[in-house]
């Protein structure tokens, strides 16, 4: 007697996998999606606010100590690493007060503004250059176009405090201001303009320095020597490691969450993997808005 195999198992089962795939997928997607508005709206301006606390703390030591940076490179000779504070940048008319970083790349302007490595440090001779967001992170330079002519404002850095005074307010187009005469100093404030988190363009608000110039080292960094991530409305280059890590990581537990919800129960389910998957979203969508342009 001949028993009949059922040919259709293999194929059910093959159905089942697919099934589980496509369901870890598209939470994937979601955690991912919800993490990236979250990212943007609300965790970004509080990572900003604690990095921020953090760099305070650190640079008003330094200040103290007489150990703050005064040039592009350290009492060593070596470069400042990206994300060194360097400054404090205080606008009473935007009731803005901010630590600004060494580095313009979008992982430094995370944190808060950044001083464009290439050159001088604010209150020194010539044009120094700080970049900022406009709307992620906090945006802490998303009101720059409401700065007029004539408003001062100042920056704090190892040498003391500077004070500027606001020239002019460019966008594309406009006309660049004449070349400093030697021994001056400009500082100019750069963002972007356009809608909030779809930047169009750039911003930037010339200011004279008005109190004395500070001793200015010798560059080591060349003008024009900078990487490109470095640029106004730039984003990262290169592999993002990290991301594709991460986001590895929250497709394989979506996967075990759907896999689970069919052999423990919906309940157990979400009480185990809901804080991971939330946590592992997060983190994807932090990495993901680091490849979005620095001036965002």
């Amino acid at each position: 007697m001949t028993v009949a195999v059922p040919l259709t198992l293999p194929r059910v089962r093959s159905v089942t996998v697919v099934r589980h795939l496509a369901r870890g997928g598209l939470l994937a997607l979601a955690a991912l999606l919800l993490g990236i508005t979250a990212q943007l709206l609300v965790v970004s301006a509080a990572q900003e606010r604690s990095a921020q606390h953090a760099a305070f703390d650190e640079l008003r030591n330094q200040l103290a100590l007489g150990t703050a940076p005064v040039a592009q490179a350290d009492q060593q000779g070596r470069l400042l690493a990206p994300g060194t504070p360097v400054g404090l940048v205080d606008v009473p008319s935007l009731s803005m007060s901010q630590v600004v970083f060494e580095g313009t790349d979008s992982a430094v302007l995370t944190d808060g503004p950044g001083h464009r490595r290439d050159t001088p440090l604010p209150g020194q001779a010539g044009t120094s250059v700080l970049m900022g967001r406009a709307a992620a992170y906090g945006g802490p330079f998303g009101r720059l176009a409401s700065l007029t002519t004539g408003d001062t404002f100042s920056v704090t850095t190892g040498q003391g405090k500077a004070t500027y005074r606001v020239s002019d307010i460019r966008r594309a187009g406009d006309p660049a201001p004449a070349p400093l005469a030697s021994g001056k100093g400009r500082l100019v404030l750069v963002t972007s303009t356009g809608p909030r988190f779809a930047p169009s363009g750039v911003l930037r608000v010339d200011a004279d320095l008005i109190s004395a110039p500070f001793q200015t080292p010798a560059a080591v960094i060349r003008s024009g020597t900078l990487p490109d991530s470095e640029e106004p409305l730039a984003r990262p280059s290169g592999v993002p490691w990290p991301l594709v890590m991460w986001l590895q990581a929250l497709l394989l537990t979506a996967v075990a969450a759907v896999w689970a919800w069919h052999r423990w129960g919906r309940h157990q389910t979400w009480i185990v993997f809901a804080p991971v998957v939330a946590v592992l979203g997060l983190q994807v969508a932090t990495r993901t808005t680091e490849l979005l342009p620095n001036l965002l």
